[in-house]
């Protein structure tokens, strides 16, 4: 069961994402329809408010046939337009809708009113993987290795679907009950025919072909990789400064600090990962992402096992049901269902939502 968490707390988070959009989605068809019950807003029971964003929150929902603990994605449409997000919206519903994968949420149902666009998605009530590694500080190279094995296994499905993600960091991977991750949050992800020039991410995670708006495509989710087993193995990301054009520069220019306790094996990982040059990218070329479960980082790995998750997991997190929300923060139920209605006019782009 998962959750879509759409803000981080206050605390120790990141610099904002860029979220400007420049070309339409392009069309995803929805093949899992027959995974999908066909709801009604009233078969849910509302219960506490788990994340909150800018145009939306993620309420724990019951299912009151089956008592199933959902997370229910509310969105605001208002908000939605006028913080030009309709794109990034319709983009996120229609690849959770086409994707099935054991490490990413699974979407059960989507609907929409005049006011509002509804997603039920699992509920991960394990938390994010952010959380556990900001409390340890930095994990230890086995626990790295497995989070970045199931990473690489959800990385791989998308781009075999042609679909890149482009928001790859530790507050976007939850972790269920047993420890599995999920990756949530598909706000930025995108189905891709060749390349986009859409810049969006977050700043320390970005390629440096999106910071030059060189038209990117899969290859930023696999230089995001390399940020993320730097992040985990070392506490903290590679390029980091209080200014995002601060961040940037250090991004293009590449210079990384190798603290004293990275394997040779874990250095040559992150460098092969953190290649300017796309083209030589691990992940990028002719091998593709056998590159990457190839690397002797990895030796360790056996890939099947990954793909079933049959491998233990380092971390299993607090869990007393499946309901619990002891792993998120604590948010306040204000007046958010007193949203106003859109026109017939705005309300037809999200008629298939």
């Amino acid at each position: 069961m998962a959750h879509c968490k759409i803000q981080k707390s206050k605390n120790l988070r990141r610099s904002g994402s860029s979220n400007k959009l420049k070309e339409p989605p392009a069309p995803i068809p929805d093949n899992n329809n027959d995974r999908k019950r066909q709801y009604k807003l009233e078969d849910f029971e509302l219960m506490s408010t788990v994340g909150t964003g800018t145009f939306g929150r993620v309420v724990l929902a019951r299912d009151k046939k089956n008592k199933e603990y959902m997370a229910l994605k509310i969105l605001n449409i208002t908000d939605i337009i006028k913080l030009k997000q309709t794109e990034h919206v319709l983009n996120e519903k229609a690849i959770l809708s086409a994707t099935n994968h054991p490490f990413i949420v699974q979407l059960a149902w989507s609907h929409h009113t005049d006011t509002f666009l509804y997603m039920v998605l699992e509920y991960i009530c394990g938390g994010e993987l952010f959380t556990y590694l900001r409390n340890m500080g930095r994990f230890n190279a086995a626990t790295a290795r497995f989070f970045a094995s199931e990473i690489t296994s959800a990385l791989e499905h998308l781009h075999k679907n042609d679909i890149v993600y482009r928001d790859l960091k530790p507050e976007n991977v939850l972790l269920d009950r047993d420890g599995h991750i999920k990756l949530t949050d598909f706000g930025f992800a995108k189905k891709l025919r060749d390349r986009t020039w859409t810049l969006c991410g977050t700043p320390e995670y970005l390629a440096p072909e999106i910071i030059q708006s060189k038209g990117h495509g899969k290859p930023v989710d696999w230089w995001a990789l390399g940020i993320l087993i730097y992040e985990m193995l070392v506490g903290y990301p590679p390029f980091y400064d209080e200014n995002p054009f601060g961040i940037y520069e250090k991004i293009l220019e590449g210079k990384i600090d190798w603290p004293k306790h990275l394997t040779a094996d874990a250095r040559d990982m992150i460098k092969r990962l953190l290649v300017i040059d796309r083209t030589k990218r691990l992940g990028c070329m002719l091998n593709g992402c056998k590159d990457i479960t190839g690397h002797r980082w990895f030796m360790s790995i056996d890939w099947d096992q990954v793909k079933q998750r049959q491998l233990k997991p380092p971390i299993v997190p607090e869990i007393s049901h499946d309901g619990d929300t002891r792993n998120f923060d604590d948010y306040p139920n204000d007046d958010w269902q007193k949203g106003t209605a859109v026109s017939e006019e705005q309300l037809k782009v999200f008629k298939d939502f």
